[in-house]
């Protein structure tokens, strides 16, 4: 059996490489190949690109690389018809799969003596947030679709469409599959004494806060820079009043990426840690979030966050047009209710990060207790176990 995975980005590669370990226990002697990340590649998928190179966000920073994105796609559709796979498996990543997915209909369509792969979709693209119609296209080309949100059955049946099975959130496998180093503040000298009195007494209530600002280049560039100003008021504000600062901001950095972008992170005395985000929410007090996947890890980890976003402003003005969900963040999403706060574009000022977080910070805070509750809720609304293994059996099922 031979499978095409094709996953852009972090988020992707890690729920992309959970299956392939499930269709493994289904199909021993199966064969991998697809585009994804190191994930993917470790547990024997063999990569024809990585994400680091496929990854762009925004529709501004879309057109600017409309010719890398022509010859990725010219590249994936070759890559697909000389690997002959039995099946296609399309993670996310909408602006790419979807054209992968017309293509191969098209040309399987018209070239009926050869045999066509079953063409799967596993993790819906965000259709309900803006440019619905995109699901005629999901009817026409994908034979089978698995959702990993509750609410999307209900979404697809207004077009009927009903090849679909929710198959529940895969982040429950992650972070099941997750194994707690119990010397990671240790290793990573993240403990520090901090001066309370004229004794030098070591402070055993120092606050750890988590800085999460995206997988992707253009994220960490938008976010970065209020993250550092974020810090820098806390700073001030402990400064200000004669007493040491009793916070331990840490940035969880992808190694993707290019190390430089996270120098000024260190330049302001910013510990950055990289591929051990989980470790650092099992440890995190609250945390600033960029808007993505890394709020429900957050949600799931039961810290307190603060979530934001920010992008190209051509970008911004046409989202405002085209976006028809109240929230961005999926823990708001899947909840249909406001359990973070999202402050996005200009809303995530350092004064609106600041005030946000001292709340979150406040363990006595009718915010953090309600947060708290409300993620134990969202937990029972979701909570799903064996995903990948479920959604492998459905494909073997599907593939017959």
């Amino acid at each position: 059996m031979r499978f095409y995975i094709i996953a852009g980005e972090k988020s992707g590669d890690l729920h992309a490489s959970n299956l392939v370990n499930a269709l493994k226990k289904e199909y021993p002697t199966a064969t991998f190949k697809g585009f994804g990340g190191d994930l993917m590649e470790n547990n024997g998928v063999t990569l024809t690109k990585h994400y680091r190179e496929t990854a762009f966000m925004g529709f501004f920073e879309v057109v600017q690389n409309l010719g890398t994105i022509r010859k990725l796609l010219s590249l994936c559709k070759k890559d697909i018809i000389k690997f002959r796979p039995d099946a296609v498996i399309f993670v996310d990543y909408p602006g790419f799969n979807l054209r992968i997915a017309k293509y191969l209909r098209n040309y399987y369509d018209k070239n009926s003596i050869l045999k066509t792969p079953k063409l799967f979709y596993y993790i819906s693209p965000k259709l309900w947030a803006w440019n619905q119609s995109r699901a005629k296209q999901i009817k026409r080309n994908i034979d089978y679709m698995f959702s990993i949100l509750p609410f999307e059955i209900d979404f697809y049946k207004k077009f009927d469409f009903d090849r679909i099975t929710y198959v529940g959130n895969p982040l429950f496998d992650a972070i099941e599959n997750y194994k707690p180093n119990n010397n990671f503040l240790l290793e990573n000298n993240l403990k520090v004494k901090v001066v309370v009195s004229e004794l030098n007494k070591e402070n055993s209530n120092q606050k750890i806060i988590a800085l999460l600002a995206g997988s992707r280049k253009q994220e960490v560039k938008s976010l970065l820079p209020v993250m550092i100003e974020v810090v820098n008021k806390f700073k001030q504000k402990a400064e200000s009043e004669l007493h040491a600062a009793n916070y331990k901001f840490i940035l969880a950095g992808v190694s993707s990426l290019d190390e430089s972008l996270y120098d000024d992170a260190k330049a302001n005395g910013i510990d950055v840690i990289f591929e051990q985000t989980y470790d650092l929410l099992s440890h995190a007090d609250a945390a600033i979030v960029a808007s993505g996947t890394a709020t429900l890890e957050t949600a799931l980890f039961e810290v307190p966050q603060v979530v934001i976003y920010k992008v190209n402003a051509i970008t911004y003005q046409i989202a405002k047009l085209v976006i028809k969900v109240k929230w961005v963040s999926l823990v708001n999403l899947i909840a249909n209710k406001e359990i973070v706060k999202e402050l996005l574009q200009y809303d995530a000022s350092k004064e609106n990060i600041f005030e946000e977080l001292e709340l979150l910070l406040d363990t006595k805070s009718q915010k953090y207790l309600s947060m708290k509750e409300e993620y134990i809720a969202l937990k029972n609304q979701i909570q799903t176990e064996g995903v990948s293994i479920r959604t492998a059996k459905k494909i073997k099922e599907l593939l017959g």
